[in-house]
């Protein structure tokens, strides 16, 4: 049963406006949510919704509204199998994770693949090439791509400035009374816009909405984060909020509210929680203030920074309000007696000391680092060196904002055969599984040199991969009659470096294997393609990232 749902959307001082629009649910089960627009995840904020299916791949995904499908994605990372269809509003709307597309768009997306003899593909369609209805079925819920667990990623984007805007503006029916739960406030010693670390500020629930904190005493300028989560009413997940606001004695001093992201904004993620706190406890909290001078699109560019200036003999009202899409707000009150700011230490010159607004180039025998301007969001302290083949980055406490360069010279000796095997790795003395203590990472050779150039701080040292991918059957054997099956399946796998490409045949005619890396396996369809002998000569060849090919060849028979 399609249920049809009315909206009314304005964004003030943007330019996208949907008036007196129907909507169809993209599911037709009920809708609940395993993620929420904006919320903070590990490396960008979410842009779009998380829906729940049941824990199962298969259910039906449907046009929110009639349009062209613009774009048909197939990947083994990111979105997985993924569709993007635009309306005559403005907007396109994104189904990712799919297990598979509806009928037209598999063969459509099938074809392509044919083409250019490739599983990961995206094909561009021109406007009104492909047209959906409004409730048609476009695809099948799944598990794809970069996916923990079967669910629809659905997004609503601009069209024309491709940012995501949030999707519960069209007005799906989400069932939620429930207030944000605040799980903890912390504030921050501000000094020169560097953060100490945090001191927590006990709260006490004062009922379902209200939280309070004894008085409080500190002087000079001061920031605050907070740790919290949302649920619905149908769902446990603990998802993010909509809006944040801090006032100072009634004052707007920072404000958030995701009603859209720019995907530029999640490259700077780092710089708006505690980063240090993330790293050390594996706990997330979302800072009311600005620091770094970064913009994010979300954040109100006329409300001030958030840090605040405590003035000794002042009395300030503090409060937090976070709330909801539907408007369930919690609130954090509590007052603060300004007192006598706390002298700060000058930290003294450090040749280790790397400022953002530089660049910096570290030259040594057999290596060569270069960080670029902009590496990290404010200076910080970083040690380099080097002993013979191995190369010492020390780790750091605060958020790198960008990779580095790492130059790394080849032993002269080598034969082709090793230098072709030869590759660079990250060694992690703290691991205690032996055999994942090195970890491959790509570079690539250029004039006696391996060069990569999205490094972070850690030990990296050479590593050799000769052992080829592993090859071997999951659902039949040598010389077996398969005519009652729909698939072929295959398992591969590599020890280090990982799957680069790969490349099957039956009877010498290309055939599209599906790969999933969660269960290393391909498969093939046997209704992709129609053979005339009963005799399938299938042939496969699996490369890893350094060269080394895996190759399995075997005999099955099967009604023409």
């Amino acid at each position: 049963m399609i249920h049809r749902l009315f909206c009314f959307i304005l964004f003030i001082g943007g330019s996208l406006f949907i008036g007196a629009q129907e909507a169809t649910p993209p599911l037709d089960i009920p809708l609940k949510l395993s993620g929420t627009f904006g919320e903070f995840r590990a490396t960008h904020f979410h842009a779009g919704l998380d829906l729940k299916t049941q824990g199962q791949e298969g259910f039906k995904v449907r046009a929110v509204q009639q349009g062209s499908v613009r774009r048909i994605r197939v990947a083994t990372t990111g979105y997985g199998k993924c569709l993007y269809i635009q309306h005559a509003n403005g907007t396109t709307s994104v189904y990712a994770h799919l297990q598979k597309f509806a009928p037209k768009i598999e063969q459509l997306i099938k074809a392509y693949q044919y083409e250019k003899q490739k599983f990961v593909v995206q094909r561009f369609l021109k406007l009104n090439e492909l047209m959906v209805e409004e409730g048609e079925v476009i695809g099948f819920s799944g598990n794809t791509g970069g996916s923990e667990g079967p669910h629809l990623h659905f997004e609503i984007r601009d069209s024309k400035a491709e940012t995501p805007l949030n999707p519960l503006r069209y007005g799906f029916d989400i069932k939620d009374s429930i207030r944000p739960i605040v799980q903890g406030l912390y504030r921050y010693a501000l000094h020169d816009g560097t953060a100490e670390p945090k001191i927590e500020i006990p709260l006490q629930r004062r009922n379902d909405s209200v939280y309070v904190a004894e008085l409080q005493r500190f002087g000079g300028t001061q920031g605050f984060g907070i740790r919290l989560f949302d649920r619905q009413d149908l769902s446990y997940n603990r998802n993010g909020i909509y809006k944040a606001t801090l006032l100072v004695n009634g004052q707007k001093h920072f404000s958030y509210t995701f009603d859209k992201i720019d995907f530029s904004d999640g490259k700077k993620i780092n710089a708006l929680i505690d980063y240090i706190t993330y790293r050390k406890e594996r706990i997330r909290i979302q800072k009311l203030f600005r620091n770094m001078d970064l913009d994010f699109s979300f954040l109100s560019k006329d409300d001030p920074h958030g840090m605040i200036t405590f003035k000794a003999g002042s009395a300030y009202q503090i409060e937090v309000i976070v709330e909801d899409f539907k408007q369930n707000k919690s609130v954090v009150s509590f007052y603060v007696e300004g007192m006598p700011s706390e002298k700060t230490a000058v930290l003294p010159p450090s040749n280790d000391r790397i400022l953002p607004q530089k660049d910096y180039l570290y030259v040594f025998d057999q290596h060569e680092v270069y960080l670029p301007k902009e590496t990290f969001y404010e200076a910080v302290e970083m040690q380099i060196d080097s002993n013979k083949d191995t190369l010492f980055i020390a780790e750091i406490p605060q958020p790198q904002r960008k990779g580095f360069e790492i130059k790394v010279k080849t032993p002269p000796a080598l034969d082709s055969l090793g230098l072709q095997q030869l590759c660079l790795a990250k060694y992690d003395p703290n691991e205690e599984d032996l055999e994942k203590q090195l970890s491959y990472v790509w570079s690539k050779k250029e004039d006696g040199l391996m060069v990569t150039k999205s490094a972070y701080p850690g030990i990296y040292v050479f590593a050799q991969d000769s052992l080829a991918p592993s090859i071997a059957p999951m659902n039949f054997k040598s010389e077996q009659w398969m005519s009652n099956y729909k698939f072929l399946k295959v398992a591969i796998e590599d020890d280090f470096s990982g799957i680069k490409k790969y490349r099957a045949t039956i009877n010498d005619q290309w055939i599209l294997m599906e790969y999933e890396p969660k269960d290393k396996s391909l498969s093939y369809d046997f209704s992709d393609l129609d053979f005339k002998l009963a005799r399938l000569e299938f042939r496969l060849e699996v490369e890893d990232n350094v060269g080394n090919v895996g190759r399995y060849e075997t005999t099955i028979f099967r009604k023409p």
